[in-house]
């Protein structure tokens, strides 16, 4: 009898794959996605990089000058958003044509679900039907859940087969002794609570009862964390069209900005033309983040949800974030600003 399974699939080093399909010449050449290709422009950053170019210590979000210092003799070339988006539809109708349902995350990942005798075997099936068609390769994780899978796809990445399985009996002898920041959703502000709380490793946190957990979290997230850092997560395969959750938008200024004015005026216009595009798409705002990156690197984000509920008033989203930006401490130059919006499902 079949049993259910999720598979998390990633595509490997999407833009820059993409890049070397159309050029064959590239192959097995450092390759570097970002900005316009030009990496002697100033602060523009690495969106993606090839496995050759990743031996040299490139990565994603690096700057561009960095990458090209690390590896001069890299194939610098722009991002070419239309091409992603035509070769991740490609791979999304290769997987649908699976007796599976598939849940889209994005370009470059999907959920796969459902009744399935041999996991691993679909995995196989999986990334031959991909590289067959598409000419892409990707790591597939296996689990019980989308947390499970989400996370063996890391280890999957580091094996030969490019697949890996993390089940309910193997999770803690593989993930107890790792830190609770290796957990899917799990970020650096949580983790410090945590460690507050005496609680580093996912072993740890699995043995924290709940009230120790409520000493800093709300029930719901104290609920959650328990449940994940035992392996549990989410099973339910959404095979509704993907629609983004939250768009954003952000400018690495020529010249760190020094005044407060010329802060709020860029914030003012970023968050303006972050909704605007939002509104062309017929979609609402429920929440609105802010960014803000100094000139020494030190990155700080605020956000708040809207309290009227979803809008599409320019007015309200632009004001939502500067009253976010009131909460940030401008000591220093500010190198980089960008606004986040998180978007109502509905449309």
């Amino acid at each position: 009898m079949a049993d259910t399974w999720l598979l998390h699939i990633d595509l490997d080093q999407f833009f820059a794959a993409v890049e070397v399909l159309r050029r064959p010449e590239l192959r097995g050449k450092p390759v570097v996605v970002g900005g316009s290709g030009d990496p002697t422009r100033a602060r523009t950053v690495v969106a993606t990089a090839s496995q050759e170019a990743r031996e040299f210590g490139v990565r994603s979000g690096m700057p561009m000058r960095m990458a090209a210092r690390k590896c001069p003799e890299a194939v610098f070339l722009p991002a070419d958003m239309p091409a992603y988006v035509q070769a991740s539809a490609r791979v999304m109708e290769t997987l649908r044509a699976f007796p599976v349902r598939l849940q889209v995350q994005g370009l470059d990942e999907a959920f796969i679900g459902g009744d399935i005798d041999d996991p691993y075997r679909l995995a196989t099936d999986l990334k031959a039907a991909v590289h067959t068609r598409v000419g892409l390769t990707c790591a597939i994780g296996i689990g019980r859940n989308k947390h499970q899978a989400k996370i063996a796809t890391r280890f999957a990445k580091q094996d030969p087969a490019g697949i890996a399985t993390l089940t309910d009996q193997t999770w803690m002898s593989v993930m107890g002794r790792r830190p609770v920041g290796d957990l899917w959703g799990v970020g650096p502000r949580t983790v410090a609570k945590l460690d507050e709380l005496g609680l580093p490793t996912i072993a740890d946190l699995a043995a924290a009862d709940l009230e120790t957990l409520r000493q800093r979290f709300p029930s719901r997230a104290a609920r959650w964390l328990s449940d994940i850092a035992r392996g549990g997560g989410d099973t339910e395969v959404v095979t509704e069209p993907w629609v983004a959750r939250s768009r954003s938008k952000e400018v690495t200024f020529a010249r760190d900005l020094t005044e407060r004015a010329a802060i709020v005026e860029q914030l003012t216009l970023l968050a303006r033309q972050l909704g605007a595009e939002v509104v062309e798409d017929g979609r609402q705002v429920v929440r609105v983040g802010v960014k803000v990156r100094s000139s020494s690197f030190f990155t700080q984000t605020r956000e708040a949800k809207l309290r009227d509920g979803p809008t599409t008033d320019l007015d309200v989203i632009s004001g939502t974030a500067l009253a976010m930006l009131e909460k940030f401490e401008l000591k220093r130059p500010v190198r980089l600003l960008g606004v986040r919006a998180d978007l109502h499902p509905g449309r």
